[in-house]
């Protein structure tokens, strides 16, 4: 990880939230499993909390894995932290892995639900690995915990 001392105030207050594959269809996919939390009051709600926290939040959405990795490639020069759900590609892309590793800023993954209790094949988390950490299994919620945790780390004294 870089050093927080050397960031601009204003890259050291700033997250990206960065949703990967078919979340764009949040509250009408499968909502049984996922919830009819759409992506849009997801992001509003991270919006939100985040100015209560001091934070400029910046959310972005994609199904293809390369606009992923950019996104995350421009974060390092523009977001303290990262929050990530990247959908399906965490079972299977170590593009993205390498590029959370790359950045070298905090990274928290977030699933809505608990990929252990799930299909085996998703109990593996390849971008989890390079991640600081998970939170999984508590719905919308997960990305809030994300984010407060992402502030105490951004917004503690250097």
């Amino acid at each position: 990880m870089s050093d927080r001392g050397a960031q601009p105030a204003s890259r050291a207050r700033s997250v990206l939230v960065l949703h990967g594959p078919n979340l764009n269809l949040l509250g009408f996919r499968e909502p049984s499993v996922y919830g009819t939390t759409t992506l849009v009051e997801i992001d509003a709600s991270l919006i939100e909390r985040g100015r209560a926290l001091g934070l400029t939040v910046v959310c972005a959405q994609s199904n293809h894995e390369g606009a992923l990795i950019d996104h995350l490639h421009n974060a390092r020069a523009t977001h303290g932290g990262v929050i990530i759900n990247p959908g399906g590609y965490t079972h299977t892309s170590v593009a993205i892995h390498d590029a959370i590793r790359a950045i070298e800023i905090p990274v928290i993954e977030v699933h809505l639900t608990n990929t252990s209790a799930r299909e085996e094949f998703r109990r593996r988390s390849i971008t989890g690995a390079a991640c600081l950490g998970r939170i999984e299994g508590f719905g919308r919620d997960g990305y809030v915990m994300a984010l407060e945790q992402l502030g105490r780390l951004l917004l503690a004294p250097a």
